[in-house]
């Protein structure tokens, strides 16, 4: 297994804490020398904030660990490619290299819908890599949404 590949699995086990609580599962760890230093898990239902993103949460406690705003030296590793708030706050943490397990077609910021990472007009651009574990990571989304239609589909012939 690779290093990648390590911390990507740390991602995975915070999106599986997301998908225990009904949440959609996404993860995102973040790695400074070989330590993670923030971890988040999306959170947007059970905190009811729109701002509840794995990578939101897992850069607000490594800013608090490192003690500043700049994630220079760090590698952040999630498992669904970030959206356009997700992907602004990696540029505004100057975080340089963004780790993703699968793409997110209907509203990723790194390079699907938008690129947002590596847009010339900012002062800072992430290096990313695409992929890491992505099987993994696509088959978790998918069996989340396929539960959630089922459910529906369920309540549905149930009449509730």
């Amino acid at each position: 297994m690779t290093i990648d590949e390590t911390y990507m699995k740390a991602a995975i086990k915070q999106a599986q804490k997301a998908r225990a609580l009904g949440e959609v599962p996404i993860g995102c760890v973040i790695e400074y020398r070989g330590e993670i230093i923030g971890r988040g898990y999306n959170r947007r239902m059970t905190d009811k904030s729109t701002l509840a993103h794995a990578e939101i949460i897992a850069i607000r406690k490594a800013c608090r660990k490192m003690g500043d705003w700049r994630l220079e030296d760090c590698t952040l590793y999630v498992t669904l490619e970030p959206c356009p708030m997700c992907a602004g706050a990696i540029v505004q943490a100057r975080i340089p290299r963004v780790v993703i397990g699968c793409p997110n077609p209907k509203a990723g910021c790194a390079g699907s819908v938008l690129d947002l990472l590596h847009e010339q007009g900012f002062n800072h651009q992430a290096e990313t890599l695409t992929g890491v574990l992505g099987e993994e990571c696509s088959l978790m989304m998918k069996d989340f949404f396929r539960a959630l239609r089922e459910g529906k589909r369920v309540q549905k012939e149930n009449g509730l």
